[in-house]
């Protein structure tokens, strides 16, 4: 039998962090609702659903970053235990209709493994 290594001939970039002193923070729109995510439905024919939440913030920032944002916000949503689900809502590239796409899930005084997804 032959040892033969394979290597990777991937070049794999480190992600720098940015600089939030000189790089400017984007408006980040979040639907905030209760129980469930909002419907598609409501965000067709250029209508958004009515629980909008305008945030500004940068590309790096986490899932738990953000759930504290909320929180600041929502006082509902600041007890204990509250989980938060988060999806990003798009244009469908194949039809006029909107895709979901679940990114994770954090929760309110306590650590998960998404808390540090960006």
């Amino acid at each position: 039998m032959n040892n033969t290594v394979v290597g990777s001939l991937v070049e794999t970039q480190e992600e720098k962090p940015i600089d939030r002193e000189k790089c400017c923070p984007l408006l980040l729109r979040v639907f905030c609702a209760n129980g469930r995510h909002n419907p598609l439905s409501d965000y067709g024919r250029g209508s958004v659903p009515p629980n909008e939440l305008q945030i500004y913030t940068w590309m790096d920032c986490s899932l738990r970053e953000l759930m504290t944002l909320v929180k600041e916000v929502n006082p509902d949503a600041r007890r204990r235990g509250t989980l938060f689900e988060f999806a990003v809502v798009s244009p469908d590239r194949m039809s006029s209709r909107y895709a979901v796409r679940e990114i994770g899930n954090t929760c309110n005084g306590n650590r998960g493994v998404d808390d540090n997804k960006t």
